[in-house]
């Protein structure tokens, strides 16, 4: 099926000339002189460490951010930024810029401008989902059942409101029924509710609607005219977390949500919108993108793609959720293949969200996952046959994803549960191995070249690893409570890097050390897929997103110690 093609060129762009390669090594450059360079001060702390500077360029697409370091100093290297009009932010929770500010870029010449930050004037839009959560009074219960609020918008939405208890009654039983594709840019409704948690007794449904909005009223602004609790914020970036340089892609419309990015072995970057049949190729060195119109299966059913994945020979392949099927795209032919559930694994509930074509040359086999009924199912790519495995009876927890080991068997990722599944590829025998910390909430993740998987265990703040071979887990747990990792992925060094909803950081964890590096983000960034491209010197990594049509390219300037166990 040929693709239907839709190109987009940003209105404008950096130099390709001075846009640095994606295979290039920002921390193997040789000293040379800063294109903007400045010192960042406030009259409360002096020189800051740890402020985000962000230089977006006139009528430009890009935005390219740095970090102060221990002296308060910023240095934009000279390749990154052409001579133009730039436009100047800052991130430095509690801070504003003192002015708005603007600077000319010289060619051959460096500009200096020093940034004055003064105590900000309105600290709310500024806090991350994370420090919303820890600022609102209330037990860990209450702050779990409020969590999933941030799927499809921030919890600053909920903290502004005016609901009171009834009100909120309305608002709860209405935003149930929004899958988590949606956000408030393109709401869908979720056709028929998951079948595999089991039936829901309706007095008891309306009993938690109630407890939660009794919750949400008293956090909001239905009562007082400003919050009644004080707001807690997490520190700035210091040490090696101020060493890096992150790049920020606008994409178009707004309405794009890259929920999965990953980079093939080209360079080029590949996402698919959330809430759109639409898969799209960004080209880092020129801004260009190119949107291919993915099949439709499901006439008047949500739209969107979660998991995006590339097979042994880099082709991609597409889990197309309430559409109920699987797509392949070839990146030569530029045609997509699809396979669509048969009827009797079909339904308005089903909602395709993975699919793990990384192995089905050892058998000819892919491997996905059903969000309607939690189970598991595979595909016999040559017959088109599928077939479905059962890890859990109903009620079942939400069996989240499924990641195949060298030898193409499935180990199945349960959110709602503290195990992670194998799924024997050849037998269909299943064994189960407990994590160490209960209520762990497994999410996703990938399998290394070793085959030992890593994953997030979203419920418990932790990043873990399976070795698939020794079958011992080990854990870390966040340096900073609130992260919830979503994915985990490790890079050629042994490093995993990680990311969340709420927080706004990346993680970077040597396993052989225990040592985390955090780095903040520019921006709010709804955090789901991470991807690490290893072409590089030192890796590059990459995240979509996710609510603000944005992709993210985050380049360390250091090198890391080899981790990798022999």
């Amino acid at each position: 099926m040929r693709a239907r093609i839709r190109s987009v060129m940003p209105v404008a762009i950096l130099a390709t000339a001075l846009v640095q390669s994606a295979h290039s090594t920002p921390g193997a450059q040789a000293p040379s002189a800063a294109a903007l360079t400045g010192q960042v001060t406030s009259s409360e702390e002096g020189p800051m460490e740890g402020v985000l500077v962000s230089a977006r360029k006139a009528g430009s697409t890009l935005t390219i951010t740095v970090v102060s370091d221990n002296q308060g100093r910023y240095q934009f290297p000279a390749a990154r930024l052409e001579p133009g009009q730039y436009a100047l932010r800052i991130r430095a929770i509690g801070y504003d810029l003192d002015k708005d500010t603007a600077v000319s870029v010289g060619a051959q010449k460096t500009t200096t401008a020093d940034l004055k930050l003064s105590k900000a004037r309105d600290l709310a839009p500024q806090l991350t989902n994370a420090e919303w959560l820890a600022s609102f009074p209330g037990t860990e219960d209450q702050k779990t059942a409020v969590r999933g609020c941030a799927h499809c918008h921030t919890l600053e939405r909920v903290a502004r409101s005016k609901h009171d208890v009834p009100e909120f009654m309305s608002v709860v039983e209405r935003m149930a029924g929004y899958p988590p594709l949606a956000f408030p840019l393109m709401p869908q409704r979720t056709p028929a509710p998951r079948i595999g948690p089991g039936a829901v007794q309706a007095e008891q449904q309306q009993q938690a609607r109630r407890r939660q909005a009794e919750y949400l009223s008293s956090l909001n602004l239905s009562a007082v005219p400003q919050w009644n609790y004080a707001f807690k914020t997490l520190p700035r970036p210091k040490g090696n977390a101020t060493r890096v340089i992150y790049t920020e892609y606008e994409l178009s419309p707004r309405t794009r949500q890259p929920h999965d990015v990953i980079v093939d072995s080209t360079g080029m970057v590949w996402y698919a919108s959330f809430g759109e049949q639409i898969l799209a190729r960004l080209d880092p060195r020129t801004g260009k993108v190119t949107e291919y119109e993915v099949p439709l299966l499901k006439s008047g059913a949500p739209t969107g793609i979660l998991a995006l994945r590339f097979d042994e020979d880099e082709n991609l392949w597409l889990a197309l959720q309430f559409q109920a099927g699987i797509a392949k795209f070839d990146r030569k032919t530029e045609k997509f293949q699809v396979w669509s559930l048969p009827p009797e694994l079909n339904g308005d509930h089903v909602q395709i969200n993975q699919v793990s074509p990384n192995r089905h040359h050892v058998d000819g086999k892919v491997w996905l996952q059903d969000a309607g009924t939690y189970t598991v199912i595979r595909l016999d790519v040559r017959s088109g046959k599928f077939e479905m495995f059962e890890p859990y009876k109903i009620p079942r927890p939400n069996v989240y994803d499924v990641i195949p080991d060298s030898r193409n068997n499935g180990y199945v990722l349960p959110l709602g549960s503290e195990e992670i599944v194998r799924i024997d590829a050849k037998s269909g025998a299943m064994t189960r191995y407990k994590t160490p910390t209960p209520g762990s909430g497994p999410r996703r993740g990938m399998m290394d070249s070793q085959d030992r998987l890593w994953f997030g265990e979203n419920r418990a703040d932790r990043i873990g690893m399976f070795d698939t071979r020794t079958e011992r887990f080990e854990e870390w747990s966040a340096p900073t409570p609130g992260a919830w990792p979503y994915d985990v992925t490790a890079d050629k060094n042994g490093e995993a890097w990680s990311g969340g909803e709420y927080n706004d950081r990346i993680l970077r964890l040597n396993p052989r050390t225990g040592q985390f590096t955090e780095y903040l983000l520019p921006a709010h960034t709804n955090v789901r897929r991470v991807f690490v491209d290893n072409s590089t010197t030192p890796v590059t990594f990459w995240v979509g997103n996710n609510h603000g049509a944005s992709i993210v390219k985050l380049e360390p300037l250091d090198t890391p110690a080899l981790t990798q166990r022999r």
